[in-house]
């Protein structure tokens, strides 16, 4: 096991399967989110903005509040109202007040920010597929199933 984890890190063995084991899913992380950046940059984003305007889209044109965008987040961002911000001064997404609580600040996605997830969809399939080219579908299953078995004590209900 990890011969290909060995020639990456150049290392003849490791101290235990458990540190190969998150070494791993480390440089597996590492090599999805290089692909990620790289679709990103060329188009003027980052993977917290995408991670943002996918969110919104899920639920337009109602949008969310801070708080609410912060805990779908895939990584929570203690700056949301920054990439907010940014995302507003970029026309693709805007801010309302709530008509039950007018102090309640509401972001949603605009149809440019629509657009530009359209845009970047078959760049990111094409990450997508590098999954779906290296396993089956049983195998997907499994090995979400056992990420999920690592982390899933710690997911808030």
């Amino acid at each position: 096991m990890g011969e290909k984890l060995k020639k990456r890190l150049k290392s003849k063995k490791f101290e235990s399967e458990d540190l190969a084991v998150i070494l791993n899913v480390f440089v597996t992380s590492n090599f999805l989110r290089s692909k990620h950046d790289d679709v990103f940059h060329r188009y003027g984003l980052t993977m917290p903005q995408y991670n943002v305007l996918r969110i919104l889209k899920g639920n337009y044109p109602e949008g969310y509040s801070r708080c609410e965008l912060i805990s779908r987040m895939v990584e929570p961002a203690p700056d949301v109202t920054r990439i907010v911000d940014r995302l507003v001064k970029e026309k693709l997404a805007d801010r309302y007040y709530s008509e039950e609580d007018k102090r309640l600040s509401l972001t949603r996605i605009t149809e440019n920010g629509i657009e530009l997830l359209n845009k970047i969809k078959p760049d990111i399939d094409a990450i997508n597929n590098l999954i779906s080219s290296k396993l089956t579908k049983s195998e997907k299953k499994k090995l979400s199933e056992m990420l999920e078995k690592i982390y899933g004590d710690y997911v808030e209900e």
